[in-house]
């Protein structure tokens, strides 16, 4: 295992009504909030109403960026600066899903950042001090409420990237199950594929002596399988409910990577996909991870392969290796399909025009991953088989 400083110093308030410390909490950084939300539907759930009654009685002063975009957009973080330098904001509360959060770190990064807020994202050193940063739960997906990064999209120059920072991890954190109760099916499908991945980007590691990190990797994909598909037949399902929201969090705030060499290849190429189509993240990477595991299934990654088939999907260890590995990719298409996510690229509308353009771009920043490293035309050859 390799050495690591552990740090994850978002406070969490997981639970029904935790909404309810929301005033108190934000009063210890100030009572001027920008509230930061996506596309209304904070105001059909009620949750709006809620939190700005909460700021009125309390005497909060805000303001508000509504519309962050699915794939938030550089331009959605540039107004929410103009917005907290215009009425001297004292912090940033994002109330959805990862894109309003993740809008919200840079916004609250590009506050004191005399240039433009892109090259944040673009080079995550120069992120010197930050806005304090809150959220309010209503999505269970990127993991955002609980970490120090962010995913921005350049439409301008077909870019989505992440950066991260210590500065801009949130102080604290609403987690109210009920609160994904409105979320449809395709969204909550999306979201359980989303958190299934992050845990794969840390699972799938040349690091062998990470014995507990591994249990609690296959302990979260348990939990996404046994629980994902329960929650879009029963949208009110709180159990189902508490334990995506968990372990969306858990996924990807460090616990899980600690100590290891991680992958992150098939994110970087998922990234390219919504860059050029603007598709969910979560439906993106439901389709490229079987064929990412397909390719990076080898003589050197098998044991690795064999590990999540028999101890994720329950696979007969006593079965040849490669027939573990090889049905336990099977059973991860499997699941997407039975959460009626795509299988291919085709049925989301991408054609093979841009795939070595975006081959190119996923790996421009070097080579992708280290469990299987990927270079260019990799990529490309994923992408193919994806078609």
């Amino acid at each position: 295992m390799k050495n690591f400083n552990y740090s994850i110093p978002t406070e969490i308030f997981f639970g029904r009504d935790q909404i309810n410390i929301l005033a108190d909490q934000i009063k210890a950084y100030g009572d001027k909030v920008l509230l930061v939300y996506g596309g209304g539907s904070i105001k059909k759930n009620k949750i709006y109403d809620k939190v700005t009654s909460m700021f009125k009685e309390n005497k909060i002063s805000f303001w508000e960026l509504p519309g962050v975009e699915p794939n938030p957009r550089i331009t959605s973080v540039r107004k929410g600066i103009e917005i907290c330098r215009a009425n001297h904001i004292e912090l940033v509360l994002a109330v959805g899903g990862g894109s309003a959060i993740d809008c919200s770190k840079i916004i609250a990064a590009g506050y004191y950042y005399e240039g433009d807020a892109w090259d944040l994202v673009l080079d995550s050193s120069k992120i010197n001090k930050a806005l304090p940063i809150a959220t309010v739960l209503t999505l269970a997906a990127t993991g955002s409420e609980m970490d120090a990064g962010a995913v921005i999209t350049n439409l301008e120059t077909n870019q989505k990237l992440g950066t991260g920072h210590p500065n801009i991890i949130p102080k604290f954190s609403i987690l109210d199950p009920t609160y994904t109760f409105s979320v449809p099916k395709h969204q909550t499908a999306a979201g359980t594929a989303d958190i299934m991945s992050h845990v794969f980007e840390a699972y799938f590691s040349n690091t062998k002596e990470a014995y507990l990190q591994d249990r609690m990797a296959e302990a979260i994909l348990k939990t996404c399988i046994n629980y994902g598909r329960k929650a879009m037949d029963e949208p009110e399902n709180y159990e189902a409910r508490a334990n995506l929201m968990w372990a969306s969090s858990l996924a990807i705030n460090n616990l899980l990577s600690y100590g290891k060499e991680t992958e992150w290849s098939a994110h970087e190429m998922e990234h390219e996909l919504s860059a050029f189509y603007d598709i969910t993240h979560g439906v993106g990477l439901a389709i490229l991870f079987p064929y990412w595991m397909d390719y990076a299934l080898n003589d050197e990654t098998l044991n690795k392969f064999v590990d999540y088939g028999v101890n994720v999907w329950g696979l007969d260890s006593d079965l040849e290796p490669y027939e573990i590995a090889r049905g336990a990719i099977q059973k991860t298409r499997e699941f997407f399909n039975s959460l009626d996510l795509p299988s291919t690229l085709t049925e989301v509308g991408i054609g093979e025009e841009k795939l070595e353009t975006m081959a190119k771009q996923a790996t421009v920043r070097g080579t992708l991953g280290r469990f299987s490293p990927l270079e260019a035309d990799d990529v490309l050859k994923i992408y193919k088989a994806a078609l």
